[in-house]
Order: C-alpha cells, then sequence, then structure tokens
C-alpha cells in the first residue's frame, strides 16, 4: 500500500481537558511545574501509585511523586474504567493521546509484548474513550520526561485471579526490556465520606501497600467498604512489584480534598507511594 494510503494511527482526544487541568498549555505547563518542582536527589524506583483527581485537588500529591523520581522514557500505566463502557481489561496497543503538551506516544512495541503476555487484554479504545484516571497523568510525564511513551491500561474487573495475571504479565515484560520501565497505578483513595472516617480507611489500604501485601489490600478494600476507585489497578501493580524484587514501599504525600476545600463533611483521600 502507498504510504498516502496507509491507515492514520488513532489519536485519542482529551477528555478532561479544560475540568480536571487546564486547556491552555502554558497555563498547564506552569501547573506542572508548580506542583512538580525539581527536586536535588532523584529516587529510581519500580513503581508508583498516584491520585487522579482534577490537578486542583490532587496535583500536589501527585506532582511530590513525580518530582521525587527519576522517570524513565517509558511508563506502564494502569487505572480504573470509571465508566461501563468497552472490555473489562481494556489495552491500547497504538496511536497516541492528544494534550494541551502535544501527542504522547503509546508505546507500541511494549503493548504489543504485554497484550500477548495476558491474553485477557483487549485492544479496546472504547474503554479509554472518557477515562480520566490515565489521562491525567500525561501533562506530568510529557513536561517531564522527553520523548516519554506509554502502554494504557483501564481495568473495569475486580476479579483477584485477573489481577494476578495482569500483574505477572506486566511484571515479566518488564524484566524483559533493555532500558527501565515504570510501572504507575493511577487510584484516588475512600471517596465522599468525612473526612476523619475517610482518613482512617485510607490509613488500612495504604498500610496494606506498604506492605507490599496485594492481597491484603485487595481483600480490606473489599472487606471494609474502602471506595478506593483503583483497587484492582493497584493490586496488579503490587503483583508486579514484587516480581520484579520490590522490597519496600514508602508514602510520599497524603491529603483528601478537605485540605483544599476546607469541606470536612465529603471528601476523597489521595496517596502518592514509591515502591523499589
Amino acid at each position: 500500500m502507498p504510504p498516502d494510503k496507509l491507515p492514520k494511527a488513532m489519536v485519542r482526544q482529551p477528555a478532561v481537558a479544560g475540568r480536571f487541568y487546564s486547556s491552555n498549555a502554558k497555563q498547564l505547563a506552569r501547573d506542572v511545574d508548580e506542583y512538580a518542582p525539581a527536586a536535588p536527589e532523584k529516587i529510581r524506583a519500580t513503581a508508583c501509585v498516584v491520585p487522579h483527581a482534577g490537578l486542583m485537588y490532587s496535583g500536589h500529591v501527585a506532582g511530590a511523586v513525580y518530582a521525587a523520581l527519576e522517570l524513565p522514557r517509558r511508563a506502564i500505566l494502569m487505572g480504573p474504567r470509571h465508566f461501563p463502557r468497552g472490555q473489562a481489561m481494556a489495552i491500547l496497543t497504538e496511536g497516541s493521546w492528544q494534550t494541551p503538551l502535544g501527542e504522547a506516544p503509546v508505546d507500541s512495541a511494549l503493548a504489543v509484548e504485554v497484550a500477548r503476555a495476558c491474553p485477557r487484554l483487549r485492544d479496546d479504545a472504547v474503554a479509554h474513550e472518557r477515562e480520566h484516571s490515565l489521562e491525567v497523568q500525561l501533562p506530568f510525564l510529557q513536561r517531564m520526561v522527553p520523548g516519554f511513551c506509554f502502554v494504557p491500561i483501564v481495568l473495569g474487573t475486580d476479579r483477584y485471579p485477573s489481577l494476578e495475571e495482569l500483574g505477572h504479565a506486566v511484571a515479566k515484560v518488564v524484566a524483559a526490556q533493555t532500558e527501565p520501565v515504570l510501572v504507575i497505578a493511577s487510584t484516588d483513595m475512600n471517596h465522599y465520606e468525612s473526612d476523619a472516617i475517610t482518613r482512617a480507611k485510607d490509613e488500612r489500604a495504604i498500610a496494606r501497600i506498604l506492605a507490599l501485601d496485594p492481597r491484603g489490600l485487595y481483600d480490606t478494600v473489599r472487606s471494609e467498604g474502602i471506595t478506593m476507585c483503583g483497587y484492582a489497578a493497584t493490586t496488579a501493580m503490587l503483583v508486579a512489584a514484587l516480581d520484579l524484587g520490590v522490597k519496600e514501599a514508602e508514602l510520599v504525600r497524603y491529603a483528601t480534598s478537605s485540605d483544599i476545600t476546607g469541606d470536612t463533611n465529603e471528601v476523597v483521600g489521595y496517596a502518592g507511594m514509591i515502591l523499589r
């Protein structure tokens, strides 16, 4: 087929620009710089946990994680699928994602390897079309990492065997790479209860992450009614991290929306963690 007849790779348009973050490129760059100020020393990590609310609420938590890390060029982003559309375990293996800062390309070679390693994953644009949990990470990574590319995965399943299978597959692929790949789990913590209840519930979930305990996190969230939207992605990330030899996890920053709004009646919790 002649080059001018080849189908163009899909460009996924932003779903939450102008709402979760500025649609103005210059302002967005300034916001990222404010939330993720340069750190004198960087940490080399295997994985991390970051929130995905609007930058005005959780950008300071996500930014603290990204600022602390020696960020590699390649990343695997896993997060929840908030909308009941598309496949339950959805990946994209080609194309790019548009933000006000430009296009963030999908790492096709890496994505294909992950999809092959985990046959439950389905290449599905519908599941990603309106989802914000990965999109909100991109301005940080585009601004901070020249040549950044990524593998997008969103999860609408909460079956532990499927999450365990995905985690093992991610680790197998990452371990085989000749350059580092950061595994990122995108999640907010407990939702829409009082600040006191949310902090208590989040403390229990965070304790299982810091203990590098994927099954413990999964069981704690489900048994204690913790509305942590990305616990499936975080569980899969923990499985991968253990396979990759992670020995410790650190809580970089924790906050709730009440720290910004002053409303302590109904809050959302945000945690940023580094695993190495």
